[in-house]
């Protein structure tokens, strides 16, 4: 039979109190899976594997209700969790050590006798530290504002907007009334002051009476949903309009065409199976679908926003902030990175490439559905 540990025993290993296991126990946070022969609770191995998760994030500052909604995410599995928590920790240790270096800095000023100003005080520990160790998706993913006008231009006379799948609030237009959707606590945490209000809920059952709003609008989203057909379906009833940025899963030529799917990572064409066409998409809103071209500069690091930036696939933050590294897992990241590091010094990828280099835009695949 399985092994099973004693609240006792998980508590020491743990360091928390039994009182906590008990509580957690109650809410339905972490319910152990069996009993002792006493009748005293019993942890098994998966318990205690999500019993971690908890601890982790609790310890990182999350609420119990973020917590269960984060171990709970339907759209993550294990493996996917345990990345998410890495990449939290690892913002946490900069942020530490950035904050330590600021009071080193702070010290050895002292120690010359010179003394901070309360202004610079504050820019140490505010705004220019958190400019600079911010977590990997603001630092990486910024609205593009040649894509924003696209969007926003669909939008039309739109005065109240749905942002489903809102992430931390970009391309939300800034001049009409955006009411935003995130079922991510994670995603929710990051939005900036001052962004919309944020409903903690799932595109494929939005909380909103039909026809709530002008328009409903969705960015590079829909392929995180459990059923993009019934979320799309969604907006359509609660708004009027529906403007969505997502990718063209059945352009095989679009995909051949971008080197990095191509040439490094063939497991992104696998992440597309069972994908809806964009006949589909388009159908499910009765609308129309529009090609997006990519800027050499695109601003946004999406999957293909550095398409003649090859060197920014090498980064960490940058993987870090795109859920494709993340779904063909670390082995085909490693090769891929391996490669593409090998064939930038070598020259073979600009020798294989040099008819992108000269281009302004490109055309990857990237559709706006309007309806």
């Amino acid at each position: 039979m399985e092994e099973h540990l004693t609240v006792g025993r998980v508590a020491e290993l743990a360091g928390v109190s039994v009182r906590t296991l008990h509580h957690y126990d109650e809410i339905g946070l972490v319910r152990p899976s069996a009993r002792t022969a006493g009748g005293y609770r019993a942890y098994s191995a998966g318990d205690v594997e999500r019993l971690r998760e908890v601890l982790a994030h609790r310890r990182l500052g999350f609420g119990l209700r973020e917590i269960a909604d984060l171990v709970d995410d339907p759209a993550t599995d294990a493996v996917a969790r345990l990345r998410r928590l890495r990449g939290l920790l690892l913002e946490q240790r900069d942020r530490a050590a950035a904050m330590v270096t600021a009071i080193d800095e702070e010290l050895e000023a002292r120690a010359m006798g010179i003394r901070t100003t309360p202004e610079e005080q504050l820019t140490m520990f505010g705004a220019k530290l958190y400019d600079t160790i911010g977590s990997a998706y603001p630092a990486t993913r910024r609205t593009e504002p040649r894509i924003a006008a696209r969007v926003w231009d669909a939008l039309g006379d739109a005065r109240t907007v749905l942002n489903v799948g809102a992430g931390t609030g970009s391309y939300e237009p800034p001049d009409r009334d955006v009411t935003a959707v995130e079922p991510s606590a994670v995603m929710r945490a990051q939005r900036p002051a001052g962004a919309a209000p944020c409903v903690a809920a799932e595109a494929e059952s939005l909380p909103f009476e039909d026809r709530t709003f002008d328009a409903a609008m969705a960015f590079s989203t829909v392929h995180h949903w459990r059923d993009p057909i019934a979320g799309l379906r969604e907006m359509r009833r609660v708004a009027r309009r529906v403007v969505v940025f997502t990718y063209d899963a059945s352009a095989t030529g679009g995909r051949d065409r971008f080197w990095l799917a191509r040439d490094y990572l063939p497991e992104f064409a696998d992440l597309l199976v069972g994908r809806p066409s964009l006949a589909d998409l388009t159908r499910a809103i009765g609308g129309r679908a529009e090609p997006v071209l990519i800027p050499w500069d695109c601003a946004d690091g999406f999957f293909e926003a550095y398409w003649r930036r090859p060197e920014a696939y090498l980064e960490e933050p940058v993987r870090r902030a795109v859920s494709v590294w993340t779904r063909v897992g670390p082995e085909a990241e490693r090769r891929a990175v391996n490669g593409l590091r090998d064939d930038l010094s070598s020259g073979r990828w600009a020798e294989r490439n040099r008819d992108i280099v000269a281009l302004d835009t490109a055309e990857l695949g990237l559709r706006l559905l309007v309806a």
